[in-house]
């Protein structure tokens, strides 16, 4: 439970304002239209319907890590730190959205996914010193990213190659 120990509603607004913002860009940029239907997919691949609860329960505990980091950060250096590698982590979300969705090349999608998932574990490995806390609510994130790098590969494997 989040403790209101130096953590102001800003923090807290524009935390929730940039996973919101993330998670819609997201959203938007994931097209399950019919190239995407075409696809063969695994077997034990989720439903579809089951994506976006996933990436909004990972979106929330990425932006509590967020709160947490920031609270816990004790120079305006290390809060800079913060949103340097929150931002980081944003954009290499929505690259591989793009790359995978509108662009069309899962091949592409899986060599980007490799920088998703350390820009995942960089946070938590910087925070870990001055906010456990922080890191501790980016592990879901980090073995969900995992789990679809996983995925990416096996779609990439069973559908190449892409032109």
């Amino acid at each position: 439970m989040l403790t209101m120990r130096r953590i102001s509603w800003q923090s807290v607004l524009v935390a929730a304002s940039a996973a919101t913002l993330v998670g819609t860009l997201g959203g938007v940029l994931t097209d399950t239209g019919v190239w995407y239907q075409s696809l063969t997919k695994p077997s034990w691949q989720p439903p579809d319907w089951a994506f976006a609860p996933a990436w909004t329960l990972i979106f929330v505990l990425a932006a509590v890590s967020a709160i947490y980091a920031w609270r816990d950060a004790y120079t305006p250096a290390q809060r800079r730190w913060v949103v340097v590698l929150f931002t980081l982590n944003a954009v290499l979300n929505s690259l591989w959205s793009t790359l995978f969705f509108v662009v069309k090349r899962p091949d592409w999608a899986l060599i980007e996914v490799a920088l998703l998932w350390l820009s995942v574990l960089l946070p938590i490995i910087v925070f870990w010193s001055r906010s456990r806390t922080a890191s501790l609510y980016l592990i879901p994130y980090l073995a969900w990213v995992s789990f679809a790098a996983f995925l990416n590969y096996t779609v990439a494997q069973l559908n190449a190659p892409f032109a």
